[in-house]
């Protein structure tokens, strides 16, 4: 019982810090801005009652819904980063290994070429949003049928084949950049930087069912990813069907990151940071790890974003640049810190 305590204590700790600094980001994100908002301001913006000026529209309208939606969308690749690390059996795996990332890009820069000045809208998506969509889940297709033989689904393959589409997704967008005028080239510049400045009340509705989807997902792999780590042969032996259960990750990987990528952009290094720091601090159980990188991701990008809206003020960064600003050097730090922990 003592040692069972013991390996729980981390745990605690660990979910009790995150989830203060979760809440903590959220009401920053909410409070500053080209417009300061008292934090008593913001309780009543959110229960309804009148503000004098422009304070509760402000809350409402614009904060909440880019908040919500940064926080989605880092939990959400914290959370596919989490499933991959687990997948590859390799701390250092990323969701852009299986060619998603690039194969939105192609998609987003594909719908802004061709589209010209005349890009419309389905819904609460623009047509760049459902191009990069479509592209990420093209380039998830391609990985998967390669990779998928007689003899399964086979991990190796997988990890080169995505190098392969994100070589060919490489080459099809810097041609696209050739011969792109130079309102095109800025657009698609910006959006493989990332960026948050498109949030509404939908988006963040999408993005934090996409969540949750993910979630409750963790309760079916989560005792599978923790027996993987033994190596798919003894995860055989053991009575997982290993082969579902790849089939299952990719799946949830692809609609979580094809997600994200459609409605903020490209956003590297959450996928990879946050799931390795969080494994540092409690291990590697799935059934800690997934929800914590949830929290981590989400307070991470929220304070990105927050970074990125307020230090140019009025001019905003693109938030994939803050991430990977902020989150490059502090992993390089974890790496000397703990490397003995990671060989």
């Amino acid at each position: 019982m003592t040692a069972s305590l013991r390996r729980l204590r981390p745990r605690v700790i660990t979910a009790a810090a995150l989830s203060l600094c979760l809440l903590a980001s959220l009401v920053t994100a909410i409070a500053l801005g080209a417009v300061p908002i008292a934090f008593g301001d913001i309780l009543a913006a959110l229960i309804g009652t009148p503000l004098d000026g422009f304070s509760g529209d402000i809350v409402r309208a614009i904060r909440l819904p880019r908040a919500l939606l940064a926080a989605g969308v880092g939990a959400v690749l914290a959370v596919c980063g989490a499933y991959l690390q687990g997948m590859f059996r390799n701390p250092l795996a990323d969701p852009s290994l299986i060619g998603v990332t690039a194969g939105a890009s192609v998609g987003a820069s594909a719908a802004i070429v061709l589209g010209g000045g005349v890009l419309g809208a389905v819904g609460d998506l623009s047509l760049v949003s459902l191009g990069a969509f479509a592209g990420g889940l093209v380039a998830v297709w391609l990985v998967y049928r390669v990779a998928t033989g007689i003899n399964g689904t086979s991990v190796a393959t997988m990890l080169l084949m995505g190098i392969a589409v994100t070589a060919l997704a490489a080459s099809l967008t810097g041609l696209m950049d050739y011969f792109a005028d130079n309102e095109s080239l800025r657009r698609m510049s910006l959006w493989r930087m990332g960026g948050l400045d498109g949030a509404t009340g939908a988006r963040a509705v999408v993005m934090l069912a996409v969540l949750a989807l993910l979630l409750i997902s963790m309760m079916r792999v989560s005792r599978g990813l923790n027996t993987l780590l033994l190596g798919e042969s003894q995860a055989r032996h053991l009575g997982v069907d290993v082969e579902r259960l790849k089939n299952l990750l990719i799946v949830l990987v692809a609609l979580g990151v094809g997600v994200s990528v459609a409605v903020a952009g490209s956003i590297g290094f959450v996928g990879l940071v946050v799931p390795h720091m969080i494994r540092l601090c409690v291990g590697p159980d799935h059934r800690a790890l997934v929800p914590l990188s949830a929290l981590g991701g989400a307070s991470l990008l929220l304070l990105a974003d927050t970074f990125a809206r307020t230090i140019m003020a009025p001019t905003e960064l693109p938030v994939g640049l803050v991430t990977a600003l902020i989150g490059a050097p502090f992993f390089v730090f974890l790496l000397a810190r703990h490397r003995e922990l990671i060989r």
